[in-house]
């Protein structure tokens, strides 16, 4: 009952914001009522005589309407919402319909809870000219039979002279008060029981709502109305032996998990999978699917960055006190229309919350694009960089990503995140695989899975060997794996010098880097060999022999192990050797073709 718990404490603590209208957000919805999109609007004179009508437009937002149980989770059955209805329940045609509206309009209106907007309407209504109307206004269309031919379209109601200057039933907090009175006293007479989520005796819920995630559609979160199929699996009789949640937890919980979504839910959807996050009292939190940094800073040194993360820390911590520092994180997902599951949850303390977001960051990053900025890579580029499929050409290719797999995948990274769990390894490899066939993708979607692979590696090798990546480049690092990563990146660097203005091809290094992965030893003394047959003769012989000398340096830390390991497949901190070394050749300043810094068309393009 956790996430019920926060929920009623969130509506709670956002009391102030209940059926207030404020633009751009969803309106955080009253206790008995529903937000729905009306299609009609009707005007009335406190008499109850018809004024005008309009189409109300699709861009204008949803509104709350009064709401029983029973009307709020309707389908195909027959029953009539309190106020704002459907003209088939407005209009005589359909007699039961119509006699159902009718008659609950009348006990509300006649009861010590009724409210000087109800009586115009329901004079309206008896009128029986609703439909003659709507038709003088060319709103809607009759057939032969008198019936409209979209009989499904929503009507509300403003009534002229009685509150100004809003005089929309939907605007009045004294309308809302009014229903919550009338049908709270038409439960007083049903058995109480005990409340699982606040721990009172209350008036149980028969139904709850629907609609909590919008991408979900009707979807309920609770539900227990199957009483011929296999709902309770025969462990129970009765549907409350499982679980009871009284009506007003149900409404509270229900209505703040929709507000939190509409607030969220947009950019934190992934694959049809909603997560949400945030501060019950309302206090700002960075979500756990987002960036804990500044994504837009240009930071290029390692100590930089760290003291930016230092500062954000510090931010968020002034922003989220102690007495208010609890964080939920959630996370809803659809298997069918009807159902609606909670696929995963946690609770931290916001000093923990904020700890955990900080040590991701501050051991998950790498360089990234043309100015080599450290940032964490996003959530979903890890993904989608690890199991999405390029699409399109040149400048425009880019990673789609299966749902499922994002949906689940996320859900994964998240857990890793929050929890501190280890990451998985199948990850690690999909990145070092992909990263490893530079051939297979366009340059900059490559670029782009080779500084988020060294990202992930540097927080999988820190988590798992509390190894410290300072993210600059150690000639002498003691990783059979890391000094092969720089060999190659010599071997590339050097085919390169060789190249005119314009020249594009890919190098040898490039061509064989799958192959060096699995056979360094055999694949390094091929492309060494095209080398000094090739491309040395080429090279100044300054150039050439600077590349020697460094070829024979780190050869020299590669035979410093045993000869068995020569030829052994490489492990994934091969990469970063190859990344930090092939950084340094571009941007040092001792390059012996020349006083200049050394540049490459191709890859000065991509970083």
């Amino acid at each position: 009952m956790g996430l019920l718990q926060k929920a009623v404490e969130t509506y709670d603590a956002h009391s102030q914001l209940i059926g207030k209208e404020i633009e751009g957000h969803q309106m955080l919805v009253p206790v008995s009522h529903i937000l729905t999109g009306a299609d009609l609007e009707i005007t009335l004179e406190r008499d109850g005589r018809f004024s005008s009508a309009r189409l109300v437009d699709k861009k204008e937002p949803k509104i709350p309407i009064p709401a029983t149980e029973e009307s709020a989770g309707r389908t195909s059955g027959d029953c009539a919402h309190p106020l704002c209805d459907k003209l088939c329940y407005l209009a005589p045609y359909n007699q039961k319909k119509h006699r159902l509206y009718v008659e609950q309009l009348t006990r509300w209106a006649e009861s010590a809870c009724s409210h000087p907007m109800l009586l115009p309407i329901l004079t309206y209504i008896e009128g029986g000219t609703i439909l003659a109307d709507l038709s003088d206004c060319g709103l809607i269309t009759l057939n032969n039979k008198g019936i409209p031919t979209q009989d499904g379209l929503l009507v509300r109601w403003r009534v002229h002279g009685i509150v100004t200057p809003k005089d929309g039933c939907w605007q009045q907090q004294s309308l809302f008060e009014a229903f919550q009175n009338w049908y709270a006293s038409c439960q007083s007479g049903r058995e109480k029981n005990l409340c699982m989520v606040t721990g009172e005796d209350t008036v149980p819920a028969k139904q709850h709502p629907k609609g909590i995630i919008p991408i979900n559609g009707s979807a309920k979160l609770i539900s227990a109305n199957d009483q011929s199929g296999f709902t309770f699996r025969g462990r129970f009789t009765e549907e409350s032996q499982a679980a009871t949640v009284g009506y007003l937890a149900s409404q509270k919980a229900h209505s703040a998990l929709r507000w939190l979504a509409a607030e969220q839910g947009a950019s934190a959807s992934f694959g049809g999978r909603v997560f949400l996050c945030w501060n019950p009292q309302g206090r700002r939190v960075c979500h756990a699917a987002g960036p804990f940094g500044d994504p837009s800073k240009v930071i290029a040194k390692p100590s930089d960055y760290r003291q930016e993360l230092r500062s954000m820390l510090m931010g968020y911590r002034s922003e989220l006190p102690e007495q208010d520092s609890g964080v939920v994180i959630a996370a809803f997902d659809a298997a069918t229309t009807g159902r609606l599951s909670l696929t995963y949850y946690n609770e931290l303390m916001g000093s923990d919350y904020l700890k955990r977001l900080h040590h991701w960051d501050n051991h998950c990053c790498w360089f990234f694009g043309r100015d080599h900025k450290i940032q964490s890579p996003p959530l979903w580029k890890i993904i989608s960089c690890a199991y999405g499929t390029q699409i399109g050409q040149g400048r425009d290719a880019k990673f789609k990503t299966d749902g499922k797999v994002m949906a689940q995948q996320m859900q994964a990274l998240i857990s890793c995140r929050v929890d501190g769990a280890p990451l998985p390894f199948s990850l690690i490899k999909a990145l070092v695989n992909r990263a490893s066939s530079p051939q297979a993708y366009e340059v900059s979607v490559w670029e782009s899975i080779l500084s988020t692979a060294c990202a992930v590696i540097q927080k999988y090798r820190y988590d798992r060997y509390q190894e410290e990546c300072d993210m600059d480049l150690n000639p002498e690092k003691a990783d059979r794996s890391y000094q092969y990563g720089r060999l190659l990146a010599v071997l590339e660097k050097a085919e390169r010098d060789t190249y005119s203005n314009g020249e594009t091809r890919e190098p040898n290094a490039i061509r064989m880097q799958s192959v060096f992965s699995r056979r360094p030893l055999y694949a390094a003394k091929i492309m060494e060999d095209q080398l000094e047959r090739a491309y040395f003769p080429r090279l100044s012989p300054g150039s050439r022999s600077y590349y020697k000398k460094l070829i024979g340096e780190i050869m020299e830390q590669i035979y410093a192990y045993p000869k068995s390991q020569w030829n052994a497949p490489l492990g994934e901190t091969y990469l970063m050797g190859y990344y930090l070394q092939r950084n340094e050749l571009y941007k040092s300043k001792k390059n012996p073709k020349s006083e200049e810094e050394p540049s490459d068309e191709r890859f000065a393009e991509q970083n």
